[in-house]
């Protein structure tokens, strides 16, 4: 509700003129917003978790042979770092190189390498097999930022494995472990 005020406010030469001064009541107003933040703050559907699917093999079964040209094994050592390379831990195909868990190393390294194998199998089916390894001096965030960049460049076939020796040996030696 408005209402005026009629009290004088300016004098001009002996007489008084009567300038009237609107006062506005916000009480309405204020009500009206507490509704309306009420109907949005009930009726927004808040941003829903979101989790990443990771199918684990179980412990006894049979294991299944894998083409080492295929195989990409990533070490995660420490401060962000891993290694990778193609092939089996005891003869790699490609020599183990060291990259940081950055998307501009590890996400470059997994799609050259995935559409290498591509190239060699000729089947896009048959795409390259990522095995992560973790080591006792690397954190889960490392893991789960590995998983993610798999799930960014379309990885279908991945898996955690854990680390040997041969592999913990050449971490020592590259001085991420």
């Amino acid at each position: 509700m408005a209402e005026l005020n009629n009290t004088p406010t300016s004098k001009k030469a002996g007489r008084s003129t009567r300038a009237f001064a609107p006062r506005i009541d916000f009480t309405p107003m204020v009500d009206l917003m507490f509704l309306l933040i009420t109907f949005f703050m009930l009726t927004t559907t808040l941003a829903k978790p979101s989790a990443m699917s990771l199918a684990m093999p179980d412990d006894g079964g049979d294991t299944m042979p894998i083409a080492d040209a295929r195989t990409m094994s990533v070490c995660i050592g420490k401060n962000n770092m891993m290694e990778w390379y193609m092939g089996a831990p005891e003869s790699p195909l490609t020599k183990p190189a060291v990259v940081g868990a950055g998307k501009t190393q590890l996400r470059r390294v997994i799609t050259e390498q995935g559409r290498k194998v591509v190239e060699k199998t000729g089947n896009p089916r048959k795409g390259i097999i990522v095995l992560v390894k973790p080591s006792d001096k690397s954190v889960f965030r490392d893991v789960v930022d590995i998983l993610d960049e798999l799930q960014i460049t379309g990885v279908q076939a991945y898996t955690l494995a854990d680390i040997s020796q041969i592999e913990i040996e050449r971490l020592k030696k590259d001085g991420i472990y």
